[in-house]
């Protein structure tokens, strides 16, 4: 007996053309099912909105179920999000840098843009929000062995003090400090944990001046802080680090 089913076609070789054919298949889904956020795309000079494509370029809508209740949403979305910031292009082509001709803290340019995520705080397994004041949850301590920034000053970047700890807000469902609440004098803000340095008499915070404290995004609740406020507040900061100081603009060499 040779194999062969039909001629000299053998099991061999129709399992090496189902594997191709089923590859080449996988690959058109992959690509259908990447194009459901961020297309069709657009023209880098022009800003012209590329076209999104045959049905092999594009997926059909998916709902997805939110949990607690938080309703439901689409995928790929209609429409497109308005983007206005106040900056021009350098250059007159593809790639060249920005400009910025307001204030680069707050207008999402460079290290500082930002995402327009929900207006909804980050919950854990259990539906609560997930990021609060260490005084609303009873579980999670600073170890004895650690220093409690509550109390001490905040320097910044310029080297004067900015203001001072007051709390803590932590994440629950990673147990661990996410933002420091700095009250300035003129109010209090909130700065991010992984953008400060604490020392037992001080904590540092690099990334602005004290007088850029002030400006600083504010949460509209004081006991939580939505998706959208994280991302204005780690952009605001982050930002800093470029647009901070002066010298901090051009490269070093």
């Amino acid at each position: 007996m040779s194999g062969n089913i039909v001629g000299t076609v053998d099991v061999a070789e129709i399992a090496f053309l189902a594997f191709v054919l089923f590859f080449i298949a996988l690959v058109f889904w992959l690509r259908r099912e990447d194009r459901r956020e961020g297309y069709p795309l657009e023209d880098e000079l022009t800003g012209a909105v590329e076209t999104v494509g045959g049905p092999l370029h594009t997926s059909s809508i998916k709902s997805f179920r939110l949990p607690f209740g938080r309703g439901t949403v689409t995928a790929p979305t209609q429409g497109r999000e308005p983007v206005k910031f106040a900056a021009l292009r350098r250059e007159n082509f593809g790639g060249a840098p920005y400009s910025p001709t307001g204030n680069p803290l707050t207008d999402g340019i460079g290290p500082a843009a930002y995402a327009q995520r929900d207006k909804l705080p980050d919950i854990d397994a259990h539906g609560r929000p997930r990021i609060v004041p260490i005084s609303l949850d009873d579980h999670i301590t600073v170890a004895k062995a650690s220093t409690d920034p509550r109390g001490l000053p905040v320097i910044a970047a310029d080297g004067k003090t900015a203001g001072t700890v007051t709390d803590l807000w932590v994440d629950r469902a990673e147990h661990m400090i996410r933002y420091l609440s700095i009250d300035t004098g003129a109010g209090t803000v909130l700065a991010p944990m992984a953008m400060a340095t604490v020392s037992r008499k001080h904590v540092s915070i690099d990334a602005i001046n004290a007088a850029d404290f002030a400006g600083a995004p504010v949460p509209a609740s004081p006991v939580e802080i939505t998706r959208y406020e994280e991302e204005r507040t780690i952009g605001y900061f982050g930002g800093g680090y470029l647009y901070g100081n002066q010298d901090r603009h051009e490269p070093w060499l």
